[in-house]
């Protein structure tokens, strides 16, 4: 069961219904995707931007979408492949992996480039002249960063939790997994779908785009090439692109023929690639019927930030909606906003429950409100409590 496994029962709280209903679902996101009233995409909004429906495509994936956020981290250290396997078996839908580059061009999967608070890198004395400081898109980090290690300098460090304040119970797992390329990734997703006897759904984000294409480690086409190799360039292939700028999903658009998203960050915010060429649109302005029509001319959906979403009140409660949701549909759009955790500390505060920061709180009543408004899908860090949301929203 889900609790045993992932270790996540948390204090005070008991197995209840909805831990019971887990074993219904846990390693079979088929009993999900087949629940009475859970929708196709396809079925959702019909007909396929720019060619891109169609059976086995993206929409014909189950609505709501469980997109596992760099596989399941809330229950082991992020971009795993013990986290992405458990996501797997979990019954997730999409499974999430970030890729930045090494110094020798490889893509491995990391949140960021900066492997300080990913990887026991600090504590390997060979590799305490490697620290800097660097600028990344207008950040300034002080730390280790992958693209100042080759592939083979990497392979010698161990993941760990990112934040173990938050949860320790995930550093049980700190050192048992290397970092792994984003090849392995395919590979492993092509073992289990054969195993499984259906295709496994990646969910592929290019980080830091304009500065990696700076530094001479561009992105986008070694990750097409890793693509093609595997048969995931096609239009119905099933993998998602996705970046934070919309100049890197532009250029993904001329080299792959799969289903492509723009992620969204806060309102008041600019795309690095934005900022770079001068350009002063906002995600504010690409949130609107005419920024959303834009993006519909190179991509099929859109990742915002469940704030643009429904925003929160000024005491952090959830507010009103905003049209968003039915806007991006209008312009055939999907919506895969990211990202619902458990704890406390991460959902809007009228869903929060009891003083610790970091016990679950009611996190099938924040699904609920965010399923409510109509989205395609969502990112979460336990994708099995966002299954079983999926399982309830089918049902009500």
């Amino acid at each position: 069961m889900a609790t045993q496994e992932s270790g996540q029962q948390q204090p005070g709280t008991s197995p209840g219904r909805r831990t019971v209903l887990g074993a219904a679902v846990l390693g079979a996101g088929a009993a999900v995707a087949g629940a009475p009233g859970v929708a196709r995409a396809d079925e959702r909004h019909g007909g396929g931007h720019g060619g891109h429906g169609g059976s086995g495509g993206y929409k014909s994936l189950p609505v709501p979408t469980v997109v596992a956020h760099r596989g399941t981290s809330g229950y082991r250290p992020e971009h795993t492949l013990g986290s992405y396997q458990l996501a797997l078996d979990m019954g997730a839908h999409v499974i999430e992996q970030d890729v930045v580059p090494t110094k020798d061009g490889h893509l491995v999967c990391r949140h960021e480039n900066d492997i300080t608070g990913t990887t026991d890198v600090s504590a390997h004395p060979e590799f305490a002249s490697r620290k800097t400081t660097k600028s990344v898109d207008g950040a300034k980090l002080t730390g280790w960063f992958t693209e100042d290690f080759t592939l083979a300098e990497l392979k010698t460090l161990r993941a760990k939790e990112r934040i173990p304040g938050n949860r320790q119970h995930n550093t049980l797992y700190d050192g048992r997994w290397e970092i792994p390329t984003m090849e392995e990734v395919l590979r492993w997703a092509e073992k289990e779908g054969r195993r499984r006897g259906r295709p496994v759904w990646l969910h592929i984000e290019t980080k830091h785009p304009t500065y990696f294409r700076k530094l001479g480690l561009g992105l986008e086409e070694p990750l097409t090439k890793l693509l093609r190799r595997y048969g995931r360039h096609k239009k119905n292939s099933p993998t998602f692109l996705q970046s934070f700028e919309p100049s890197s999903i532009q250029r993904l658009a001329k080299l792959v023929s799969g289903p492509r998203v723009v992620l969204l960050s806060t309102a008041n915010s600019r795309p690095w690639d934005f900022v770079e060429a001068g350009d002063p649109r906002t995600v504010a302005d690409l949130i609107t019927p005419k920024g959303l029509r834009w993006m519909a001319g190179f991509a099929q959906g859109i990742g915002p930030t469940l704030d643009l979403i429904i925003p929160k009140k000024a005491d952090g409660s959830l507010g009103t909606p905003t049209t968003l949701v039915e806007d991006a549909h209008e312009a055939d759009l999907i919506l895969h906003p990211y990202t619902m955790r458990n704890e406390n500390t991460f959902l809007p505060t009228n869903f929060r429950k009891g003083t610790d920061p970091n016990a679950y709180g009611d996190a099938f009543g924040a699904f609920q409100a965010y399923f409510e408004t109509g989205i395609d899908g969502i990112f979460s860090d336990n994708c099995d409590t966002a299954l079983l949301a999926a399982a309830d929203f089918a049902r009500d």
